[in-house]
């Protein structure tokens, strides 16, 4: 069924829902860009401490901390296009329900 042909209810609870969602993702990046912020401190202490030390240990958790903060910094990214899919859904069901109201 496409959006020309849905009822005004269901599109109702199809914009509830992406709401739902899109409050979920939003809150959901708020933390994961809190813990970039960590994770990208703890890899530049991490990243001079190697540079002062030059042990194997100190490059290895040097390494550790880059992971980490690349992979949050993936998590964010993946966040922010869900997020941005999701404001475009909503915004294409509000437009619906609007055309419906005004023909």
């Amino acid at each position: 069924m496409t959006l020309a042909v849905l009822p005004g209810a269901v599109i109702r609870r199809r914009i509830t829902e992406v709401s739902r969602r899109l409050s979920r993702c939003r809150q959901e990046l708020q933390v994961a860009e809190e813990q970039l912020g960590h994770f990208s401190d703890s890899e530049a202490d991490a990243h001079l401490r190697s540079l002062v030390s030059e042990t194997p240990l100190a490059d290895r958790e040097f390494r550790d901390a880059a992971r980490h903060a690349e992979a949050m910094a993936s998590h964010r990214d993946r966040l922010r296009s869900e997020i941005a899919a999701l404001e475009e859904r909503l915004d294409e069901l509000l437009d619906r329900l609007s055309s419906r109201r005004n023909p």
